[in-house]
């Protein structure tokens, strides 16, 4: 299991965080641009982790530019990334991206992935030493842009115009549409699927979409009430987990609101508990540790 949680860290003083929205907006339209007008008919692929977990030059591409246009923009801030690179800052920000979630979709041609940038403070690398508090997450087929600063709301932003988001006001959670994810290693997603198939029978259904932030954010919109999945990492889930808290929704994972590799969970007000229960008790039971770097 996770290790026990530290404290939420302090904002910095004098944080503009509206401003940080701003940025992260901005950044995440100019590498959403990149991925969708530059993508290659064939995309060159290599192994992360397993023959089925692939980086794409595209990915490279994405967290170089993202890389470039945060230093412009915040020079004192850090940078944490999925793909190779990052830095270290001395502003007490760090941004924390996922150049493209949902990189299999991405392969395939799929709608379903984004690109997901976040403004975190706190240590990142340390499961509840950090908290997001300024986040968009794009999802560049779409132009659905998502975003959200802490304590001023989750937005929906798209070529016809903006709209604030809110949960849904479910609750009943054998009614509730339910989102989840797999792990790319054989073994971790042969476990998930066995919380899976109890899981089924408990809620109205299933959908697996394959990338954690748009999942977040579908349940910041009503696409979804409830979401879970192990083995996320903090780029995986920083800016939809932002997004889907300032939309009224309550996250959490195995223990409290402190989301970790060993589980992410999100769901609207009145199913968040028991949906929390069943997906803890679940996890536990049949996938156990994934171990948690962040």
């Amino acid at each position: 299991m996770s290790s026990a949680p530290s404290a939420p860290p302090a904002l910095p003083p004098g944080l503009d965080l509206a401003d940080l929205e701003r940025v992260a907006c901005t950044v995440a339209r100019e590498a959403g641009r990149l991925v969708l007008e530059d993508r290659p008919r064939r995309l060159g692929t290599s192994s992360k982790s397993t023959r089925t977990d692939v980086v794409t030059e595209m990915d490279q591409r994405s967290q170089e530019l993202l890389l470039d246009r945060l230093g412009a923009l915040r020079p004192d801030d850090g940078v944490l990334g999925e793909e190779e690179g990052g830095r270290t800052g001395t502003s007490g920000v760090t941004w924390v991206i996922d150049p493209i979630d949902g990189t299999i979709n991405y392969l395939y041609d799929a709608a379903e992935y984004a690109v997901s940038v976040a403004a975190v403070v706190g240590d990142p690398a340390r499961p509840g030493a950090w908290r997001p508090v300024a986040a968009a997450v794009l999802g560049p087929p779409s132009a659905e842009l998502f975003h959200a600063h802490l304590g001023g709301g989750a937005r929906l932003t798209t070529p016809g115009g903006s709209r604030v988001l809110r949960a849904n006001p479910v609750t009943d959670l054998g009614l509730s549409l339910v989102g989840t994810g797999f792990g790319y290693d054989a073994a971790l997603r042969e476990r998930q699927a066995r919380a899976l198939v109890e899981l089924l029978p408990r809620v109205r259904d299933v959908r697996r979409h394959g990338s954690a932030a748009l999942d977040l954010c579908a349940v910041a919109c009503g696409r979804l009430d409830g979401y879970y999945e192990t083995g996320l990492n903090a780029w995986d889930r920083a800016g939809g987990e932002l997004v889907a808290t300032e939309a009224g929704a309550l996250v959490g994972g195995e223990v409290g609101g402190v989301t970790t590799r060993d589980l992410t969970w999100a769901a609207a007000p009145g199913v968040a508990e028991e949906l929390a229960a069943l997906v803890r008790e679940l996890s536990a039971r049949h996938v156990g540790s994934v171990g948690d770097p962040a």
